[in-house]
């Protein structure tokens, strides 16, 4: 049957479900019949599809369903093309529709009879239960003897039952019929030649198989067909046994299977049976191995010429094709095992973005400490990590851009984002800060848009993970084409919930986390293909009781390979630019230089840097040395330039937590004769000039109760992420720019490499002696070392105790008191 069987009612149900589910919608139903060239639709039967929707009456679903029908894809095909895309609901839809209708799944055949004998004519139909049959002779109805059940038996024969046979199932208002078969008299044969079984009283014949199932070697995603046929006297049923294991529902004489996998490897033999006799064919070994393959005509599947190499004797390459018979024997020759390949990257960029703080939305609080923990979760997995929160959209397009131009053929690329989000039409859209009360996709960067130019730069993975809401967002009623994605089997897409949901934070007095990074944490460091590692926090988050029914993850991929965040980095994969690409991150996650300053009073204050995200730095200043004459003594910051942004409330405390630093907390507390003061600076992507402010000396003498005041003017230069001037906009060949990095494009001070590379080698050091972090490849130590949070050195004096870690949350806590939507709008 194909979909052109299909009743009106069940095409409305279907084209409905189609067009309302974003994640596995019409547009991911026509990329999986693609499959089949003949089914393939092209940009512009897709677009007219698509243009559907401005229609009142008007269906996307229904007209690519048409399409199909005009086509006579069959309904096998369909059902086979939306399990593949997991779309449960019309997979239950259409199984229970096709279970219900009534179809012959055995058909009467001719059969050849003796006087005296017996003949036995079988229809069997699926359907309802309750099923009626009548069997005809010609015109006429057999009323008597077993004309109302499936299997008419005409015992003893006659030539009086000569003639043409067909059988009517019906149920209620509902039939089909059967087709025709003919009985016929000859004399009386005994047992055909190598029939295995004896001639029972009243059988005109035995059984004898005519064709065998063969062996076949296979690749994962194709069809595989077995075929076993038998001739016999009353007509023999197939049953088909998988390793010995009876399948159910395969009861003909053809077995298929439309997409194979490894789990249908092994062997697989058919019994043939009637009321008398019964026989096992010969049994075929069916073996699943990778193959190459041309398609020479896009618009003919039968034109296509498959063609695939296994390893030979002497390691020489045996070529086959699909339509060999003998293939088996082909593939009896290989007997080796293949060998575990292990992969490697030339390098691994991350770009971590957090919203909170929107303008015209609710404000979140979870992203900023889930961009935390993952950073320093990728960074332990030797990961170079810009994590940047509240970006207006200027900002995030200049880092995205400035992401890309990190990446590279063979480069790990990953990108995060956490925030408010919505998903229309298969596109997901990550909304920045400044986006307007009714935004729209113009508002907002299409994460399709970013992952086709990830692929422009040949990376060996694309790992996007969106912790956002997927709900449809109603005043945008644009449909974004993105360009069109390469066949790259790289690409890994985690969604913290599923399609049309939303995802929740659980809300905590100091610090919040999302339910996504929640479950993440605890397995992102495995080694096993990220894919793996998702399926595991699905499942964690289904057993998870807050979560059940409210957020699933869902993962889409197409990585055909075992790539893991773990793989190694080998140096030997890197291209020219790899040098240029880690100083253009490098340049990125660079501190200004701790500084010592003397006052006229004598006392001698340090100023500290530490990053707690790449746009936001905590300094802290402490008294070093003062004279004995003067009792009191503190060094506050002040006038600070204007672009930045800083909470004067929470400026100048005495301590982090005070400061509205919740992340970052010290080792050791400072000694009570050493306080120090600090000061938390967000927003330095805005930092349009070097970053100047005040260091403000008040101190009291033991002979003076006026306090007396002190000023210098400091100057640190654009720390951090302001040297990429984020908030200018990027020009339009940037973005397919690749790998144009040049050594000479940066202008670094001569202080950067004393100043980042020097204190961090000995602070890289430090990590790994107290094991926080292990290096798989020492050669990039001072270029990772450089992107872990930390406070730079004074070459003068030691430093501070340096800032690591973050806070972490207990999950196994959780309320749905605590928890608090992610809003799309």
């Amino acid at each position: 049957m194909t979909v052109g069987s299909l009743s009106e009612q069940v095409v409305d149900r279907l084209s409905q479900m189609l067009d309302n589910n974003t994640s596995c919608g019409w547009r991911h139903l026509a990329d999986a019949v693609a499959e089949q060239p003949q089914f393939r639709c092209s940009e512009s039967e897709l677009t007219s599809c698509s243009l559907q929707v401005l229609s009142t009456a008007g269906s996307p679903g229904r007209a690519l369903l048409a399409r199909l029908a005009d086509r006579s894809c069959p309904l096998d095909f369909l059902l086979h093309c939306l399990r593949k895309m997991d779309h449960q609901e019309a997979v239950r839809y259409l199984t229970t529709t096709l279970a219900e209708r009534l179809q012959i799944t055995v058909q009467p055949q001719n059969q050849q009879a003796t006087a005296g004998g017996m003949v036995v004519l079988t229809c069997r139909a699926s359907g309802p239960p309750g099923l009626g049959y009548q069997w005809f002779r010609g015109k006429d109805e057999i009323l008597d003897g077993t004309g109302n059940t499936p299997e008419l038996v005409l015992r003893p024969s006659a030539s009086a039952h000569q003639g043409h046979y067909i059988c009517r199932v019906h149920h209620g208002g509902d039939f089909t019929f059967s087709q025709w078969a003919h009985v016929g008299f000859v004399q009386a044969a005994g047992p055909s030649p190598g029939c295995s079984s004896s001639v029972f009283p009243g059988s005109a014949s035995g059984l004898r198989i005519i064709l065998q199932p063969l062996s076949q070697a296979v690749s994962e995603g194709d069809s595989l067909v077995l075929e076993c046929s038998a001739e016999a006297n009353p007509p023999v049923q197939y049953e088909w046994y998988h390793n010995a294991v009876a399948m159910a529902g395969h009861e003909t004489r053809v077995l298929k299977i439309p997409c194979v996998t490894t789990a249908h490897r092994g062997q697989y033999k058919c019994r043939i049976f009637n009321l008398y006799h019964e026989a096992y064919s010969d049994t075929a070994t069916i073996t699943i191995g990778e193959k190459q393959f041309i398609d020479k005509c896009p618009g003919s599947i039968n034109d296509a010429s498959w063609v695939g190499t296994y390893p030979g004797p002497d390691s020489q390459e045996v070529e086959w094709s699909s339509y060999d018979p003998g293939l088996h024997q082909l593939q009896e020759m290989v007997n080796t095992p293949p060998l575990v390949k292990h992969f490697y990257a030339a390098d691994k960029v991350a770009l971590l973005i957090g919203n909170m703080n929107y303008l015209y939305h609710t404000r979140l609080c979870a992203p900023i400490a889930d961009v935390h923990e993952l950073t320093n979760l990728l960074r332990q997995m030797d990961f170079k990590v810009v994590s940047l929160l509240d970006l207006n959209w200027q900002e995030m397009h200049s880092a995205v851009t400035e992401f890309l131009l990190l990446l590279d053929k063979g480069v790990y690329g990953l990108l995060y984002f956490a925030g408010h989000g919505y998903e229309n039409y298969g596109n997901s859209f990550m909304v920045p800060i400044d986006a307007p009360s009714s935004y729209t996709s113009e508002h907002c960067l299409c994460v399709q848009n970013i992952l086709t130019r990830m692929q422009e730069k040949e990376t060996g993975l694309n790992v996007l993970l969106l912790d956002m809401c997927r709900k449809r967002n109603l005043y945008d009623d644009v449909i974004v084409q993105p360009g069109l994605l390469k066949v790259t089997a790289n690409i890994v897409f985690g969604y913290a919930t599923c399609a049309d949901a939303e995802a929740y934070e659980v809300k905590r007095e100091d610090v919040s986390n999302g339910i996504f990074i929640s479950f993440l944490k605890r397995r992102v460091c495995e080694d096993e293909k990220v894919t793996v590692v998702l399926d595991r926090v699905a499942e964690d988050m289904g057993r998870c009781e807050i979560t059940r029914g409210r957020q699933a993850l869902e993962l889409r991929s197409n990585l055909s390979e075992r790539r893991s965040l773990t793989d190694q980095i080998q140096t030997a994969l890197c291209s020219a630019s790899h040098s240029a690409r880690n100083l253009q991150w490098a340049v990125a996650n660079v501190l200004p230089k701790s500084l010592c300053l003397r006052f006229d009073c004598g006392v001698k204050v340090q100023l500290g840097f530490a990053a707690e995200f790449s746009n936001i730095m905590v300094i802290y200043s402490r008294i070093l040395e003062k004279p004995e004459e003067i009792v009191s003594c503190c060094a506050q910051l002040t006038d600070f330039t204007e672009d930045v942004d800083i909470d004067v409330k929470k400026s100048n405390q005495e301590t982090l937590l005070e400061a509205g630093s919740l992340l970052l907390v010290r080792e050791t507390l400072p000694s009570p004769e050493v306080p120090s003061l600090y000061t938390r600076i967000r927003c330095l992507q805005r930092l349009k000039r070097d970053l100047t402010f005040t260091i403000c000396l008040h101190y009291t003498y033991s002979n003076m109760d006026d306090e007396v005041q002190e000023r210098q003017p400091v100057t640190v230069g654009k720390p951090l992420v302001s040297k990429l001037n984020l908030h200018e906009p990027r020009p339009p060949q940037a973005h397919s720019d690749s790998s144009s990095i040049s050594l000479d494009s940066f202008n670094v001070p001569e202080s950067f490499y004393c100043a980042s590379f020097g204190s961090a080698s000995s602070a890289r050091s430090h990590h790994a002696q107290s094991g926080q972090i292990s290096s798989r490849n020492e050669s990039t130590t001072s270029f990772r070392s450089a992107n872990i949070p930390e406070e730079t050195d004074s070459t003068c004096f030691d430093a501070h105790q340096r800032v690591v870690a973050s806070k972490s949350l207990n999950d196994t806590k959780y309320k749905f008191s605590d928890m608090y939507n992610f809003h799309s709008y």
